[in-house]
């Protein structure tokens, strides 16, 4: 099942009072189990009118989200920033904060570290994610205010909104995009844009 615009060509289009606001609106929402053909959860991602397919956790949606269960959580963030891969990206006049990434940036997940969901410089000792990957889920990625102030061991690490794979795979609780959505979305949003997940 896809979803998109009335007007795919107009995708994510602004209207009059975009242009001068941008979208701080977003949605995403998990699809009722009767419009998936397989047990896999799968999302849509509403931005203004539109609405898109997205990629949520593996563990569905939970307000109680714990490190470690791929659940994506519940609630409204807002989005912090992000990095993007300078050679497969070309940059554009982003209102969101975006740097680009290098094979040194991480992203600690290890709840016993003080580094716990924080940006680090590899090498690394704790446990961390890559943000420099050749599968290229993180050429476009956004972290998600998430457990971040205050930031509690165990609640979740890694929480972003980045680039889907080509079969809507589940991700470890982020929220994806196909890659191209995502980068058509960015130029659009408002400085002050919230994701809500419910």
């Amino acid at each position: 099942m896809k979803f998109v615009a009335k007007k795919p060509t107009k995708f994510f289009a602004r209207g009059p009072t975009e242009v001068k606001r941008g979208l701080s609106r977003l949605v995403a929402t998990r699809l009722p189990r009767q419009a998936q053909a397989q047990e896999i959860p799968l999302g849509r991602f509403h931005a203004g009118p539109v609405a898109v397919r997205c990629a949520i956790g593996r563990g569905g949606i939970r307000q109680d989200k714990r490190e470690g269960d791929r659940a994506t959580p519940g609630g409204a963030f807002r989005l912090l920033g992000g990095f993007f891969r300078a050679d497969r990206v070309f940059r554009k006049a982003w209102v969101t904060p975006m740097r680009p990434a290098g094979p040194s940036d991480g992203w600690c997940d290890d709840p016993g570290s003080a580094l716990y969901n924080r940006l680090v410089v590899l090498p690394c000792r704790p446990s961390h994610e890559k943000l420099w990957r050749a599968d290229r889920l993180y050429d476009l990625v956004i972290i998600l205010d998430y457990n971040i102030h205050p930031r509690r061991k165990n609640r979740g690490s890694a929480i972003f909104l980045h680039c889907a794979r080509p079969d809507f795979a589940p991700t470890g609780g982020c929220i994806a995009l196909r890659r191209d959505d995502l980068r058509r979305l960015l130029p659009r949003l408002s400085r002050k844009a919230v994701l809500t997940v419910r």
